[in-house]
């Protein structure tokens, strides 16, 4: 498989899988455009095996093969995922080893790994959210990138943690808490489901609970946001679109937090395509 094939299926594969990121992507030239759908495309397969429906053995081991090929790109045949993230390195240097965080963090949600500090959480986050920011950072280019990959950890930090407030619900229906022990101690909480698959606390102590979440993220936001006039024109307009999508959903479920408590709360596409404009523009989201 040629290489323009295999970037055509990356591409494909973010616009239907990875929509939210793809808003952002797509503000790039065609070079950045095709490396970091093929980062994304990657990242996808890792993320389908952790919340597959597969048994926990298969998925550790499809996960340590995925771990191999990361490894051995160049043998990457037919694959046009890994294809496609084998030119992605060559051409910016990528940091592959960030994907051996997200494999790490991937394997923690198969094993039903849970989180009793902040500290904990965070550095789940760090390997399966800012992992993705410094690779991110390698294609978007940056003049110092030891200093700039601790400020995209951050803002993926941030992505992350949004991710976790929206899906407080569907998460615990699964089986999966990832809000720390400590805090739920702290408010009152347990996360406990009624036979209907509600949350049994009482919104008197959730509510506080994740307005101090909501609270958290938004400062993890305020120190990755930072990244941006350290970018060039295209790569700061995709980061903000990007960033912004997730930081405007924080908001809504912070102003909002009952909604969380109902499902997962999301942004149309109208609004969606309104922060990729106003990121262009050159808009702060």
């Amino acid at each position: 498989m040629n290489t323009a094939e295999a970037y055509a299926e990356c591409e494909r594969i973010t616009r239907g899988q990875a929509r939210n990121f793809s808003y952002g992507i797509r503000l790039l030239p065609a070079p950045k455009r095709k490396a970091l759908s093929a980062v994304y495309a990657f990242a996808r397969r890792i993320d389908d095996i952790g919340d597959g429906d597969l048994p926990s053995e298969q998925k550790l081991e499809a996960l340590e093969n995925a771990r191999k090929q990361l490894h051995d790109l160049g043998g990457s045949g037919d694959d046009p995922v890994l294809t496609g993230l084998w030119h992605a390195a060559w051409r910016f240097e990528l940091p592959l080893g960030a994907f051996d965080e997200l494999i790490e963090g991937c394997t923690a949600d198969v094993v039903g790994t849970s989180y009793e500090t902040f500290d904990e959480l965070r550095h789940y986050c760090r390997c399966v959210a800012g992992s993705i920011g410094r690779l991110s950072l390698a294609v978007f280019g940056s003049p110092d990138r030891a200093r700039d990959e601790r400020i995209a950890d951050d803002l993926g930090i941030a992505l992350q943690l949004t991710n976790i407030l929206r899906d407080v619900l569907e998460d615990r229906v699964a089986g999966r808490i990832y809000l720390p022990a400590e805090d739920l101690r702290a408010f009152g909480c347990t996360l406990d489901l009624t036979e209907r698959a509600e949350l049994a606390d009482p919104e008197d102590a959730l509510l506080p609970l994740l307005e101090y979440q909501a609270a958290r993220a938004e400062e993890w936001y305020e120190c990755g946001l930072r990244l941006l006039p350290l970018l060039d024109s295209r790569s700061r307009a995709c980061c903000a679109a990007m960033a912004g999508i997730y930081h405007r959903l924080l908001r809504r479920m912070a102003l909002r937090p009952r909604f969380v408590l109902r499902g997962r709360t999301s942004l149309p596409d109208w609004e969606k395509i309104a922060v990729a404009g106003r990121a262009l523009a050159g808009t702060s989201p």
